[in-house]
């Protein structure tokens, strides 16, 4: 039988590869994608789990199809085969299911679902539901497949590390293209921009997530009991993201790395909370009482982001007199601001933003790179986007959602005593997470596949590890 099966799966592969070839041959290449679509029908439903694993090395390689058919955005391939997988978790599920009724009653779960429903209800009352239908479509194909399926893939930990692993591999298959690419053109600052087109839409998210990667990949390479060769992998990973978050180009993902770090430091020595909410407090207060002070430094300041000195780059992150980049962001958080104040309770409807931002604008705030059409994108800001779009109550659940994967994923890392493969796999994903959610401050991207499929998966792997840990009875000493 097992010889047959295998006979069978080479004659199938033989006939797609035939059917591909014609295709092909007769310029017929919308057809082509017929045989490479019944492909992945027949690794979601027979290979499930490879299937998993090949959107995770898919993610950093697909492409926007944006960048070549005007209005209309799709990542392929990794969001139609989200879909269809999507839609067959949930017949499976329906048909016979296999979920930990236990996931429901977490509180990562519980804040997300909250946070969904309020989407839907506020793209009920949209300006455009078209618009916010779609956007709420996206966010349900990066969710249930990843994050509700990812509860039940994610128990067995070699599942967890060979997502990552295929992950962090692709990435740095993307950062070396960009580098041969940046290479040719002297590791200027300007090309620096779009040499990681058309993988990437800009440095921005491209610095953003290898700022993402890195922390995972540092982790995977601690892990005790590694062969020398997979280290070695690793070390040469770690080289590769290191070079590439340098020459990103990208001053958010280098504070967001620096930050998440002294988060990942505060967790490691047991720092009180309690401790650091005095600290928070006081420093608010300090900055408040010196805010005019503060405002006569930021106006001297005027280091600007095209100079070539590394600690001049890091200052002009604070320009906010000449720098174009700061200025035009700041011109998107004031809208964002003035959409709430029109609708603060509901919002403009998910996904809007892009749409209304323009009838917003103070020319006061206007920059040599601002648009009077408004068609620049994004809020730059998770937390203001959901603000504009979904009101004062979108943006607390946001922010629930946020709370709960920090506490949920610190206290299970506190949960365990020894320092096994486990709890540095979770220490990696919470300075992952922290570098993430620091850099949402600035730019927002989880309506991207490269950063909602790492971040909903490292999510899954955190309910999925506190169900197992608290189905063992044991929170100390655990291998």
């Amino acid at each position: 039988m097992a010889i047959n099966k295998k006979i069978s799966i080479a004659i199938a592969l033989l006939l797609l590869t035939a059917l591909f070839t014609l295709f092909n041959w007769f310029r017929l290449e919308y057809l082509s994608l017929f045989p490479i679509g019944l492909l992945f029908v027949y690794l979601a439903i027979f290979q499930t789990e490879k299937f998993f694993l090949f959107i995770a090395f898919l993610t950093p390689l697909s492409v926007n199809i944006e960048e070549y058919v005007d209005g209309f955005g799709l990542y392929l391939p990794t969001e139609p085969l989200l879909f269809g997988f999507m839609l067959w978790f949930i017949f499976l599920q329906l048909k016979k299911p296999f979920l930990d009724p236990h996931i429901w009653r977490h509180p990562i779960i519980i804040t997300v679902l909250a946070y969904l429903t309020w989407v839907l209800i506020t793209s009920i009352t949209s300006s455009d539901p078209i618009v916010s239908f779609k956007f709420l479509l996206s966010k349900l194909w990066f969710i249930v497949p990843i994050l509700i399926f990812g509860t039940y893939f994610f128990k067995n930990h070699e599942n967890r590390v060979r997502f990552l692993w295929y992950f962090i591999a692709a990435c740095s298959l993307i950062v070396c293209y960009t580098l041969v690419h940046h290479y040719k053109y002297g590791f200027g600052e300007e090309e620096g921009h779009w040499v990681m087109w058309p993988f990437f839409k800009d440095h921005t998210i491209y610095g953003a997530i290898i700022a993402l990667c890195l922390p995972i990949s540092l982790a995977l390479l601690k892990q005790k009991g590694r062969p020398a060769l997979s280290k070695a992998i690793l070390i040469l990973i770690n080289l590769i993201l290191i070079i590439g978050l340098i020459f990103s180009y990208t001053r958010a993902a280098w504070l967001s790395v620096i930050c998440a770090a002294i988060v990942g430091a505060l967790v490691y020595f047991k720092v009180n909370f309690k401790l650091l909410s005095f600290v928070a407090l006081l420093s608010i207060g300090m900055i408040y009482a010196q805010w005019d002070k503060i405002q006569m430094v930021l106006a001297k300041n005027t280091h600007e982001h095209t100079t070539e000195a590394f600690d001049e780059k890091i200052q002009s992150a604070a320009n906010v007199t000449t720098d174009a980049s700061n200025l035009e962001r700041i011109n998107r958080w004031d809208c964002a601001y003035q959409m709430f104040k029109k609708k603060p309770l509901i919002g403009f409807g998910p996904g809007t933003y892009a749409f209304e931002y323009a009838a917003f604008q103070d020319p006061e705030n206007l920059t040599i790179i601002s648009t009077n059409f408004g068609d620049m994108g994004n809020a730059h800001s998770e937390y203001l986007s959901a603000l504009s779009e979904s009101g004062l109550i979108g943006m607390l659940l946001f922010m629930s959602v946020v709370a709960a994967i920090f506490y949920s994923t610190i206290r299970l890392y506190h949960r365990y005593e020894k320092n096994n493969d486990v709890k540095i796999l979770i220490m990696g994903i919470i300075v992952s997470l922290a570098s993430y959610f620091i850099h949402a401050f600035l730019n927002n991207y989880l309506d991207t596949d490269k950063a909602a499929i790492p971040i909903w998966a490292m999510c899954a792997m955190v309910v999925s590890m506190t169900i197992s840990l608290s189905a063992s009875g044991q929170s100390k000493g655990m291998d």
